[in-house]
């Protein structure tokens, strides 16, 4: 939840001091910097436009697109400092590169949060030039398609528009899907709240998927981050599963396993989430936290800018009593990189 053209120098972060624990020290360093920005957006277009298809027979998938580990390379990497492009090629390179994450001839859909009719500097959805340069370093792996969808909670045109992300993507030649009722298929996800439910196409017929979330504050569960941004893979009346949010949440991280998560903190919606509502719930981080452990990524963002610990964030708890991850990210060694 990847990188800029050139290679951007990394530089170690400084070890901790005597009296401070690593993850202590890590946090720290995340917590710095702030400019304020802004944030907003709502609205509910899915529950009043998308139509729920009655198939004979629900489809049984499981989304895996998970990669090999490899105990060279980290779980997790956290870099400061840079501008979006930058951040991303630089978070690419610390987890081993994009061809390690897209093959030749491989279909790429990029999950950006692109819910709300909101710009860029509200945060409220995916930066722009995150999505872009994502899209240029799938191409350069020699992927066969990247596709550029969400399925949007204000009017999807306006949305895919105003936050600038359907010009930066096409700019880069990826395919842009909007949502369309006709595109969902019913789908057995086997969840405990989540069950037979459907799902935009394009989510279905991928090869990799990569999660590009924004961190963002929400009122309900405290922080949407990459595992609530899977909301945006559903039809139907998504709202009624916020009455078991945390449950709905960890069906979803069960279901959709991505490929590779990079989390926009480029700017990030600290308060009134997660349309916002006014600039100056919004700090400028110039950050991105990425990898391969999703529950770990989650964790860390979720401490690090609401200082919210697992124990008040059941999905995390949830999808770790899965196997989907740690929440315990120091035991995974953070890699960490400074741009500035």
């Amino acid at each position: 939840m990847d990188g800029e053209a050139g290679t951007a120098s990394e530089k170690n972060t400084k070890p901790p001091v005597p009296h401070m624990t690593r993850r202590d020290a890590m946090l720290q360093l995340l917590r710095l910097g702030g400019v304020a920005a802004g944030a907003a957006g709502a609205g509910v277009w899915l529950s009043e436009h998308s139509l729920r298809p009655v198939p004979a027979q629900a489809e049984q998938a499981r989304r895996d697109h998970r990669i090999a580990a490899d105990a060279k390379l980290p779980q997790i990497t956290v870099v400061q400092g840079g501008e979006p492009r930058a951040l991303v090629q630089q978070a690419l390179e610390n987890l081993g590169g994009i061809r390690r994450f897209v093959s030749r001839q491989d279909v790429v859909v990029l999950k950006p949060n692109i819910a709300w009719d909101r710009t860029p500097e509200q945060a409220a959805n995916t930066n722009p030039e995150v999505v872009a340069e994502v899209v240029r370093q799938c191409w350069q792996a020699g992927a066969k398609r990247v596709i550029v969808t969400d399925v949007s909670c204000n009017e999807p045109r306006r949305c895919f528009q105003r936050s600038g992300i359907q010009a930066a993507a096409r700019a880069e030649g990826a395919e842009v899907i909007l949502p369309d009722p006709e595109l969902f298929r019913e789908v057995d996800m086997g969840g405990v709240v989540l069950k037979s439910w459907p799902i935009f196409k394009p989510f279905l017929e991928a090869d990799k998927i990569f999660n590009l979330p924004i961190a963002k504050h929400h009122g309900l569960v405290g922080a949407t981050l990459g595992m609530k941004n899977w909301y945006g893979i559903l039809g139907g009346e998504r709202n009624r599963l916020h009455q078991q949010i945390h449950q709905s949440l960890a069906d979803l991280a069960s279901f959709m396993l991505p490929t590779v998560t990079l989390m926009d903190c480029y700017r990030v919606l600290l308060r009134n989430g997660p349309t916002g509502g006014n600039l100056e719930d919004v700090t400028l981080k110039k950050t991105m936290v990425a990898g391969t452990d999703p529950v770990a990524i989650d964790a860390y963002v979720a401490k690090a800018y609401w200082d919210l610990d697992p124990e008040r964030l059941p999905y995390l708890q949830m999808a770790a009593a899965r196997g989907l991850g740690t929440v315990d990210f120091a035991a995974l060694g953070v890699k960490t990189s400074q741009l500035e």
